[in-house]
């Protein structure tokens, strides 16, 4: 069977943001106690397929979380903090419950909940700045890793939707509910990647082993 490089991405385990709604953005919430719990079941399903890279947003969620994954490993690799794996930047709304939000913010409030249309938050990335982050990461990844190599990237509900959307190749970012310790797994074979030629429409050399993939939820 061909080697591929092999990509696993996990989002973070319940974090008190979570469980009080926040919007945590790129503000720091540690892991609860069912978070952790979550992250050592995700640990033991795989346990026994172990990473050669891990790649971690820098944020406390995910932090806790990756370290839970590495104790499970007899050799765990370096982590390696990426800030474009962190979650969508929002601005004024970092912190605060959509209750908090509607008391601060009333208008603009009202505007997002009566248009599908993307509004400006006010100190918040653009959609395009995110999607373009995650899209310099899958360059970079590619380009840095070979056949044979198995990375986790720990990550964000958010901005893993516009991460698997780049994988894909889309133009567009497709909405997905993803619960915490959720993971993705695609293989690519990263020899082929930049071909333009009729491989790129060849399904032995992209595949997705799992998608949302939530079977060691306690």
């Amino acid at each position: 069977m061909a080697e591929f490089l092999k990509l696993i991405i996990i989002r973070h385990a319940q974090s008190t943001g979570n469980v009080d709604r926040r919007m945590q953005g790129q503000g720091d919430y540690p892991l609860t106690d069912l978070g952790r719990t979550q992250a050592q079941k995700l640990a033991q399903y795989l346990r026994d397929a172990p990473p050669t890279a891990i790649y971690s947003s820098p944020l406390q969620r995910t932090i806790d979380t990756t370290e839970i994954l590495r104790q499970a490993l007899p050799t765990p690799p370096p982590v390696q903090l990426t800030p474009e794996l962190a979650e969508y930047q929002n601005g004024i709304f970092q912190g605060l419950t959509w209750a908090e939000a509607q008391a601060q913010y009333p208008e603009l409030c009202h505007q997002l909940e009566t248009t599908a249309d993307w509004i400006p938050v006010p100190g918040a990335e653009t959609l395009r700045e995110a999607r373009d982050r995650v899209e310099r990461l899958v360059d970079y990844l590619l380009l840095k890793h070979r056949n044979g190599d198995r990375l986790w990237l720990v990550s964000h509900g958010w901005i893993m939707q516009q991460l698997i959307a780049a994988l894909l190749g889309s133009n567009r970012s497709w909405g997905i509910e993803v619960k915490n310790t959720a993971l993705f797994e695609f293989w690519i074979d990263q020899s082929r990647w930049y071909r333009n030629d009729e491989n790129r429409l060849n399904t032995e050399q992209w595949k997705i082993i799992r998608f949302n993939d939530v079977t060691h939820h306690p």
